[in-house]
């Protein structure tokens, strides 16, 4: 073999192998992982699922009262933290700052005691939650 041919050769094994090895990360791995979570939410479902549903399901008021205080903090939280390209636009950040003014709002009515207020406040909340969440699907984009 000639000094160019095994040159040549050389560097396509080389380029063989480097391109059948795994990365690191990769971009579309990063855009798949973005695509699956957002903390916020993820942080935030937890919370409201173990508020709202006793409340559907029974009207207990109680789990609610309870977990008002961390909402708040969840909801100031999930407002400051960047958002995933998918839901970066200003529908969205509407969103996020009214579910931080419903969610402080609501933990105001826990202090006052007012059971029917509590349970009105808690079901607009969570309908602006949903709306965050189908803003996160895409299901309003029918």
């Amino acid at each position: 073999m000639r000094q160019y041919e095994t040159i040549t050769l050389i560097t396509f094994i080389a380029l063989a192998a480097w391109s059948c090895s795994p990365k690191s990360e990769s971009a579309s791995q990063e855009t798949v992982e973005e695509a699956t979570e957002w903390k916020g939410m993820d942080d935030f479902h937890m919370v409201m699922a173990e508020s709202f549903h006793p409340y559907r399901d029974s009207a207990n008021l109680a789990p609610v009262k309870q977990y008002a205080g961390e909402m708040v903090e969840l909801a100031n939280s999930w407002v400051t933290q960047e958002l995933p390209a998918r839901v970066d636009n200003q529908k969205v950040k509407e969103l996020l700052n009214n579910l931080k003014i419903q969610t402080e709002a609501l933990a105001d009515l826990v202090e006052v005691g007012d059971d029917n207020a509590i349970g009105s406040s808690l079901n607009e909340l969570h309908d602006t939650f949903h709306h965050l969440q189908e803003a996160w699907y895409k299901k309003d984009d029918k």
